[in-house]
């Protein structure tokens, strides 16, 4: 079966997404950056590979689909994934209530 999931940077990613900074079974989401449109494992694989800053996704793009649920392969939009409780809504999979705390990385608050 052919998987057209987007491409995915990082530094030592598994099938799921995880990563050397982010490995843990709950750390299976990736986030496409504002700023070039690439999906990566999280901040600090960008920090490293991009060669560039990250810029925030401004309220009125949150309907934009910007995350990619490692699990199952679903890209939801930033909203569906900021109001899910932690769980991808298509597959179930539990994703990493941590992450709230990096929010103001990626997010306009």
């Amino acid at each position: 079966m052919l998987d057209l999931r987007p491409h995915v940077n990082g530094i030592d990613l598994d099938a799921q997404t995880r990563c050397t900074h982010y490995n843990k079974p709950v750390d299976v989401i990736a986030i496409k950056m504002k700023c070039c449109g690439t999906y990566y494992a999280c901040k600090d694989c960008h920090d490293a590979l991009a060669g560039h800053a990250i810029e925030v996704w401004p309220q009125a793009e949150w309907d934009q689909r910007a995350i990619l649920c490692g699990a199952c392969g679903t890209e939801l939009t930033i909203r569906q994934y900021l109001e899910c409780s932690d769980q991808c809504p298509a597959c179930g999979a539990m994703f990493n209530p941590g992450c709230r705390s990096h929010y103001r990385f990626y997010f306009e608050y």
